[in-house]
């Protein structure tokens, strides 16, 4: 596993949602994506947790991309 930190960040009218996790750490943010859009108290929706993650899937494709390369 990378020690490497990654960052995803989505601004929702005045709210700021910045996730920071370490690579290879991919499924535990999606985990939390589940429980913040799952959760009534949260601003952030199942769009929002679409959207970071198909965000992190690109990235993860760009990333193999390179190394194939």
């Amino acid at each position: 596993m990378s020690d490497r930190v990654r960052q995803l960040s989505l601004v929702k009218g005045s709210e700021r949602f910045v996730f920071r996790y370490q690579a290879g750490r991919e499924a535990d943010v999606i985990d939390v994506f589940s429980d913040l859009a799952a959760s009534p108290s949260s601003a952030f929706d199942w769009f929002d947790a679409a959207v970071l993650s198909y965000q992190m899937g690109r990235r993860l494709e760009m990333e193999l991309d390179q190394i194939a390369t």
